[in-house]
C-alpha cells in the first residue's frame, strides 16, 4: 500500500467510491472546456495510491439512473429531447431546452452519460441511508446547474437535486453543501420553497461569473424562507478568506439545522490555476473545508462537480477520497501516475499544493465580511442562532 490507514479495518467501510470505466466513451468534444478526461485520471490517481486496496473502502460500479428517477425533476418533454439526440435527433428549438454549441452540445450520447453520472449519485444517497458506509463519493456528479426543463452550465440532468430527493425518501432534513466556484442555482431553485432542505453557496460573485445568481438576498421563499444561503466572493479569493468563510457560517447552520442527512458538492473550479474562473484556491484550502464537512459526523453524499484544470481535479479528488477512508496519504505521487499527470499538463511536485503566504486585498476581505454579516444578520435568526 501507497498510504498509512489510520482506521482499524472495520466490516463497515468508512466510505465507498462510486466510478465506471465507462464514462470513458463520453465526450462534450475536443473544444470544450469539461474534459471527461478528469474522471479517468482521478481514478487512476486513486488507484495507484492504492486505496481501492484499503478495506475502508467500498467500490461500487456506476449504474445508470431510471428514467422515472430523472423524471423526479426534470420535465419529460425536455428528456424526451435528450432520448431523441442520443438516437441522432437535433431538436428544433434548441434555446428552449438550453442546448447548443456552446456550454451544452448536443452530442449523440450525452443522454446517456449524464443518466450514468446521475446514477451514481442516487447510489450514493441509497449507500448512505442503507448504513453501508457513512459517506459514499460520486466524483462524476454535482452537475448542479441544469434545470427542470433545460441543460445549462455544461449539467444536463441535474444529479444533486436527484441525490437530495431520493434521501428525502428516508429522512426528514437534508442539507447541501456547495463549494464550487459557480453558484449551485439548480439545486437552490429545486428547493427554493422547502424548509426539509438547507442550501448552503459558496462561491465566486455572480457579478463575474455564471451563472449570474447566488447574491446574499436569495434568502428562500414561503416556507423556505430562510433555507436558502449564498455567501459570494469577488475575484482573488484566496484560501484565508474562503475558508474564514466557510467556518464562519456553515458549521452554526449545521449545527442548529441538525441535518440527517449531507449532499456535498466539492468542484475544484477555486482552485488558483483553474482556466475559468478567478479565485486563488490551493488543495489545502480546499481540503480544510472537507474535512470539515467530514467532521460534522453526518451521513455524507459527496459530489464531484466543476474543475476544468483536469490534474488540480485528479489530485484534490484523490485527497478527498483519503479524507472520507480515513487515509493519510503521501505527498509523493506514485511515479507511473506522475508520469500521467505530466503528459495532461501538471507541473507541480506532489499530491498537495505547497503552503505559501497569501494575501487577498482588503477589499475582497471586506467583501466577503459583508456577506458573513448579512447572512448573520437575515439568515441566523431563522435558526435561532
Amino acid at each position: 500500500m501507497y498510504f498509512r490507514d489510520n482506521n482499524k479495518a472495520s466490516p463497515t467501510p468508512a466510505s465507498a467510491f462510486i466510478y465506471t470505466e465507462k464514462f470513458d466513451k463520453y465526450t462534450y468534444g475536443d473544444a470544450h472546456p469539461l474534459k471527461m478526461i478528469r474522471l479517468k485520471l482521478t481514478y487512476e490517481l486513486i488507484k495507484g495510491y492504492g486505496l481501492l486496496e484499503s478495506p475502508n473502502i467500498l467500490y461500487i460500479e456506476s449504474e445508470p439512473a431510471r428514467e422515472e428517477d430523472v423524471l423526479g425533476f426534470h420535465t419529460k418533454e425536455y428528456i424526451d429531447v435528450l432520448k431523441a439526440i442520443d438516437r441522432g435527433g437535433y431538436p428544433t428549438d434548441t434555446v428552449k431546452f438550453g442546448l447548443g454549441w456552446g456550454d451544452n452540445p448536443i452530442i449523440k450520447g450525452i443522454y446517456e452519460g449524464s443518466l450514468l453520472s446521475s446514477g451514481g449519485s442516487i447510489q450514493a444517497a441509497e449507500i448512505i441511508a442503507e448504513g453501508k458506509t457513512a459517506s459514499a463519493f460520486n466524483i462524476a456528479g454535482g452537475l448542479h446547474h441544469a434545470m427542470p426543463n433545460r441543460a445549462s452550465g455544461f449539467c444536463y440532468i441535474n444529479d444533486p437535486v436527484l441525490a437530495i430527493k431520493e434521501l428525502l425518501k428516508r429522512y426528514n432534513r437534508i442539507a447541501y453543501i456547495d463549494i464550487d466556484a459557480h453558484h449551485g442555482d439548480g439545486v437552490q431553485y429545486a428547493f427554493y420553497d422547502t424548509d426539509k432542505v438547507l442550501t448552503i453557496s459558496l462561491h465566486e460573485t455572480g457579478t463575474f461569473l455564471f451563472p449570474g445568481t447566488g447574491f446574499t438576498d436569495e434568502i428562500g421563499a414561503g416556507k423556505g424562507k430562510g433555507f436558502s444561503v449564498n455567501l459570494p466572493f469577488y475575484p482573488g479569493t484566496d484560501d484565508e478568506i474562503f475558508v474564514w468563510g466557510f467556518n464562519e457560517i456553515v458549521p452554526p447552520l449545521i449545527e442548529a439545522f441538525k441535518p440527517d442527512a449531507i449532499v456535498a458538492q466539492l468542484g475544484v473550479d477555486t482552485m488558483a490555476t483553474d482556466p475559468l474562473t478567478h479565485l486563488e484556491l490551493t488543495t489545502n484550502g480546499f481540503c480544510e473545508m472537507v474535512q470539515r464537512i467530514k467532521g460534522f459526523n453526518i451521513p455524507l453524499v459527496a459530489l464531484g462537480g466543476g474543475g476544468y484544470n483536469v490534474t488540480n481535479v485528479a489530485r484534490c479528488w484523490t485527497l478527498t477520497m483519503g479524507i472520507l477512508a480515513g487515509v493519510e496519504l503521501p505527498d509523493a505521487i506514485p511515479e507511473d501516475k506522475m508520469a500521467l499527470l505530466r503528459q495532461n499538463g501538471f507541473e507541480g511536485k506532489g499530491l498537495r499544493d505547497p503552503l505559501t503566504k497569501q494575501k487577498a486585498d482588503r477589499y475582497i476581505k471586506d467583501k466577503a465580511a459583508e456577506g458573513v454579516d448579512y447572512i448573520r444578520k437575515e439568515i441566523f435568526p431563522f435558526h435561532n442562532i
